[in-house]
This record gives structure tokens, sequence and C-alpha cells, in this order.
């Protein structure tokens, strides 16, 4: 072949296992040091930012300068989003892999999937607000109607401002470990940044896991209709058309 096709390259990045671990410790969204990441990728610093100087190479990640230190990110959220899609693929073909649906870890239950609400609380949140009639689904993404746009001024959320932007609005993001979808799009980091600023949701000792708060739960359910138990580690949302 006269040219390498891109999707091989990208395979060549992402198929070393360091460098896997450093994109899926990104997955949240923050930006972390060249020594954190060598940390979670059990690699020395100097080796570390080799591999992050070819993830940089490839477009996959990005860095900036804050102080002292050098930051990494993922390059974008539809980076994150194909990495995610990725990993739903990876569990169904690789033996051993598959995720069991009756016992989930706290990362199945609530995660951050970038900076949108992933796992099966982003799922039911995704199940409430089609129940309640404030998205629709058009092929692969979600259109907010009048009365999700009601809610969402309900909320506090200026939709105006988020049609602006110019990334993508609603997105199905198929959830690897519910194998359904929630939402992305600056509709899904919205109501994100909702929860956090809410304190519906907090972010837990584990990176990407996030936790429902006892006001989340009250909240979630008086706008979203949602209805929660809880057993330990486990979070059941029951969808409740209102």
């Amino acid at each position: 072949m006269d040219r390498e096709p891109p999707m091989s390259r990208i395979g060549a990045l992402i198929g070393s296992p360091a460098r896997a671990l450093m994109l899926t410790e990104l997955f949240d969204g923050r930006a972390l040091t060249a020594t954190e990441l060598s940390a979670v990728a059990g690699v020395t610093p100097a080796t570390a930012s080799e591999h992050l100087a070819q993830l940089l190479s490839g477009g996959l990640v990005t860095r900036e300068k804050s102080g002292r230190h050098m930051y990494y990110r993922l390059a974008s959220p539809e980076i994150a989003s194909a990495l995610e899609q990725l990993a739903v693929h990876t569990t169904q073909i690789i033996p051993g892999r598959s995720v069991s649906r009756r016992v989930r870890t706290p990362i199945q239950n609530a995660r951050l999937c970038y900076d949108h609400i992933a796992g099966r609380l982003g799922v039911a949140i995704a199940d409430a607000l089609v129940t309640k009639g404030a998205l629709i689904i058009l092929d692969s993404d979600y259109a907010l109607t009048v009365t999700g746009e009601d809610l969402f001024e309900t909320l506090g959320i200026d939709v105006t401002a988020l049609r602006k932007s110019k990334r993508i609005f609603a997105r199905q993001c198929l959830d690897w470990s519910e194998r359904r979808h929630h939402v992305s799009g600056v509709i899904g980091a919205a109501l994100a940044d909702l929860a956090f600023d809410q304190g519906w949701i907090i972010r837990d000792s584990e990176r990407r896991v996030v936790t429902v708060t006892p006001k989340g739960l009250r909240e979630m359910n008086k706008h979203f209709g949602l209805q929660f138990v809880t057993d330990g580690s486990q979070i059941r949302a029951k969808v409740t058309a209102q």
C-alpha cells in the first residue's frame, strides 16, 4: 500500500496498554500531568512523556501549561465518544470481558463520559427526558422539544446559548456498561454541569465515578420523574411519566 490508512495509526496509538490506560484515565474530561498519568499506566515519568508525545502527535490529546506543570486532556468530546464506543464493542468481542448486568461496580452505576453523565444513571436520565417528551429520538441524535426547552429554562439552562455552540447539540451516546444510550453533546454537558452546580451529584474518590446525593435523589425525581432505589453501591432508577 502506498499510504497508511489513518485507522491503522489510531489503532497503533491505542494498542499500547500504557497509552490505553492514560486515555481511559482522561475520560472524565479533566486535565492531568504526565506524572499522574505515569502512575496510572505503571510506567516511569520519562516513558509516560514518550507515550504522551505520540498521543499528541496523533491528535488524541492536547496539552496546556499552568505554572510549572504541563497538563494533558483528551483532544475533544468527539475523541472521548469514539473511545467510549470502542469500549462497548471491545466488551462484546473479547472473551471473558463481558459486563454483568446484575452486579454493577460504582463506575458502571454512575460516571462521567468526558463531560456528560453515563452509566445506569446517565441512561436513566435519557430515558426520563424521552418519557417526559423533553427529547425525541432522531436517528443518532436527540431533538429538544418545546417541552424540553421549558424544562431546561425552569432548571436555569440557557438553551439559546447552547444552540450557538459549534459542538453537536444532543447525541445518542452508546453506553459501554448499559448497552443503551445516554445523552452527550452540549445538552449532556449542560445537564452534568447543572447536576454538579446544584449538588445533585459529587465526584467520588475513584476518578470518573460520581455519587448521587440525597438532594439529587429528590430533585431528579421532581424534575425528571426518576425514582431511585439504592442498595449499597447499586443504583436502580425507575422512570415514571409525569
